[in-house]
């Protein structure tokens, strides 16, 4: 079995895993703040998915959200990059509207992405150069837009940010309608499957976006960070992923706003030097 297929299997089980535990009781705690929560299901479910990997694979690399990264290399052998549950506000709360998220690099290159929408059982995935899948459906490319025309995924907290709103509210504004998921990677697979036209998210963690990068990729969608830059794989950055065209025009707009880029690069601590 490649590794592709096995990773396969594997979020499927751990789908399987979180909503038979899902019926159990489970505690919720906060992290950096109030919003920021983690549940009891997160950790057990990493930690599912940590040991799988191990069994059959004890010499790869692994990344999670909710534990220390046990990565020597990330340019030799396989890394895996897990978030188990993206979205944990909409389990809490929705129980619903919530995926497990998993890229794996090899030798340093994309080679697999994963997003499973666990109520749903769907799995959006791919094996680098052989194009993307919901579930055994092949997808076609996805088609270039316009902003007027477009529905872009933006959480609306940004938009109150006074350093950085301006460029957001225009592209709000501009935009056909936008939405919010509460969960980066649903929003990424709505953007594979051609449901949205771009997504943007002005701080995401690797384990948020890589494997939603790696599927995208498959079916023409480019990620970048908000400035059309080279996001950087293993450490937090922005994110926006959509068709070229579309790209260009989001992309424009922010570019001509100096008091977001000194707000973006500030946040994000990219210095000119960087660059």
């Amino acid at each position: 079995m490649s590794v592709y297929l096995f990773a396969k299997e594997l979020i499927r089980n751990s789908g399987a895993f979180i909503r038979n535990r899902m019926e159990e009781s489970f505690q919720v705690e906060s992290k950096s703040n109030p919003n920021d929560l983690v549940t009891t299901v997160d950790l057990e479910t990493e930690q599912y998915i940590r040991t799988k990997i191990k069994e059959i694979y004890p010499e790869h690399n692994i990344v999670g959200e909710e534990y220390e990264a046990d990565i020597v290399d990330s340019k030799s052998g396989y890394l895996w990059i897990i978030d188990p549950i993206d979205g944990t506000l909409n389990f809490v709360h929705q129980r619903e509207n919530f995926a497990i998220s998993i890229g794996i690099y090899k030798d340093g290159e994309p080679y697999a992405g994963l997003i499973l929408d666990v109520m749903k059982d769907k799995l959006v995935s791919a094996e680098v150069g052989k194009g993307a899948f919901v579930n055994d459906e092949k997808l076609e490319t996805v088609k270039t837009s316009h902003l007027s025309d477009s529905l872009v995924g933006i959480s609306h907290k940004w938009l109150i940010r006074e350093d950085i709103k301006a460029p957001l509210i225009e592209i709000v504004k501009e935009c056909r309608s936008p939405r919010s998921l509460g969960s980066a990677a649903l929003e990424y697979a709505q953007l594979i499957e051609g449901r949205i036209e771009a997504a943007m998210f002005f701080r995401l963690s690797p384990w948020d976006f890589s494997g939603g990068k790696i599927i995208g990729n498959e079916v023409g969608i480019i990620t970048t960070d908000f400035l059309g830059r080279e996001n950087n794989w293993l450490e937090q950055t922005s994110v926006l992923a959509t068709n070229a065209v579309l790209q260009k025009e989001i992309t424009d707009i922010i570019k001509k706003d100096d008091g977001f880029i000194l707000a973006h690069d500030t946040f994000h601590n990219i210095h000119k030097s960087d660059l």
